[in-house]
């Protein structure tokens, strides 16, 4: 009884950790480029009572064993980096990325960091960055009396300025990916930075080695399923509530044992 205690409490531990991964992927609905997170779980220690092959006899042994397990916890939150809806606002400096890859922007602190949201804007010194002030890399700069921005599906932006009407090359956006995605380390404002576990930085032109393509007027919507997420949570709170039962279940007998005379 003193084990159910225990391994139920874990239960409502986890079932915790999982409503509060699913009440920030509902929280994030309408944040641009975010990639919903899914929370996993393992098993805990068993008490093995009887190993499963344990001898019963001179030529026998048990087909299964007595192990009782010790409840739960949780493993992982893992990111699923499928494709976001698109959002036409037909805004010259808004880019989606059409399939895998990350945009690369520095940080006020020098360090490079990557994201899906292309949410991008000219600054005062005319460089592209996005809401935080963090610089679109490689560097973009628009020049000041630009009439018309135009970027390729492969990343290649122009300019039209007053009286020429042939567009001028201003740069070169180049993308990133990842041999594991998800093994990037999120630190908030919609952007990511690498660990041992995603690996390096694969650099490349916009639809060249896997890597998608560059839609500009558009950005990329969340992944999130608002339907899928209140499925998980009721799934969560009946699993969070059913724990609490097998707590007062065992509270109830260790009562009971309490008043044997």
């Amino acid at each position: 009884m003193f084990k159910a205690l225990n391994t139920a409490a874990t239960g409502m531990k986890a079932q915790q950790n999982n409503i509060d991964v699913i009440a920030n992927n509902i929280a994030n609905v309408s944040t641009v480029g975010f990639k919903r997170a899914r929370a996993e779980f393992e098993d805990l220690l068993y008490e093995n009572i009887k190993d499963p092959g344990t001898a019963t006899g001179a030529n026998s042994v048990s087909p299964t064993g007595v192990q009782i397990g010790l409840g739960t916890k949780t493993a992982a939150v893992t990111k699923t980096f499928t494709q976001g809806p698109s959002k036409v606002t037909n805004a010259p400096f808004d880019m989606e990325i059409e399939g895998p890859g990350f945009f690369q922007v520095q940080m006020a602190n020098g360090q490079t960091a990557y994201t899906r949201d292309g949410e991008f804007k000219k600054g005062a010194d005319g460089r592209l960055q996005d809401d935080n002030g963090n610089v679109l890399q490689p560097e973009i700069t628009i020049p000041e009396n630009t009439t018309g921005v135009q970027i390729t599906s492969d990343g290649m932006v122009q300019v039209t300025l007053p009286n020429n009407i042939n567009p001028q090359n201003v740069g070169q956006i180049q993308i990133v990916n990842f041999i594991n995605p998800a093994g990037l380390k999120s630190i908030g404002d919609n952007l990511y930075v690498p660990s041992n576990s995603s690996g390096i930085a694969q650099q490349a032109v916009p639809g060249q080695n896997g890597l998608g393509t560059i839609a500009q007027g558009q950005l990329e919507g969340s992944n999130v399923n608002i339907v899928d997420e209140m499925v998980n949570m009721i799934t969560a709170q009946r699993a969070f509530e059913t724990d609490g039962k097998v707590i007062q279940a065992a509270d109830q007998m260790l009562q009971a044992v309490n008043t044997l005379r």
